[in-house]
């Protein structure tokens, strides 16, 4: 399928998850439906081998302490704890 990326963050994470021969699929930009901070999408939404979910969300580094990220990146983690997805986890550009 397509995967539209939104930066070079999540182009080079999609590529990371294409080489993998643990993945079976992902899938990018999932809608959180009826998430009450408004409209937001995890990034990705990745299926392994042995049928595992994970969840990846990226992040530019200069935007992590910022209120508003924090409060998405949270509503985020409930909304897939709530849906049985526990291994939910960040992925940030390097350090300067």
């Amino acid at each position: 399928g397509v995967c539209r990326t939104y930066d070079g963050l999540q182009k080079v994470y999609a590529d990371i998850l294409q080489r993998n021969d643990k993945v079976s699929e992902f899938r990018c930009n999932i809608p959180l439906d009826g998430l009450e901070e408004g409209e937001f999408t995890t990034d990705f939404l990745v299926t392994r081998t042995d049928g595992d979910i994970f969840i990846r969300e990226c992040v530019q580094r200069k935007f992590l302490t910022k209120p508003m990220t924090i409060k998405l990146l949270d509503a985020s983690r409930e909304y897939w704890l709530k849906r049985g997805v526990t291994d939910w986890g960040l992925v940030i550009d390097a350090e300067a």
